[in-house]
């Protein structure tokens, strides 16, 4: 499961739980989540990950997709 998914089953299975331990259990985990924010990453982290080649055809890729202008979008 992935993402949005994952979250959508574990609010299923939590709208089942009926005993109080366990939801008070649920509610720590919740709560003690939101003590470790994310930190945000740096783009410097990603930099050299590819290879020449890689960097090369993602330049191609976006060089042909992205920089298109057709007329007609204008109007």
């Amino acid at each position: 499961m992935y993402g949005e998914a994952k979250k959508l089953h574990l609010i299923e299975e939590i709208l089942k739980i009926e005993n109080e331990a366990v939801l008070e259990e649920v509610n720590n985990v919740i709560s003690k989540s939101k003590l470790h924010a994310v930190e945000p990453k740096s783009f410097k982290k990603f930099s050299g990950i590819w290879s020449s080649t890689e960097a090369d055809e993602m330049k191609r890729i976006i060089e042909e997709s992205f920089e298109q202008i057709n007329p007609d979008d204008w109007k």
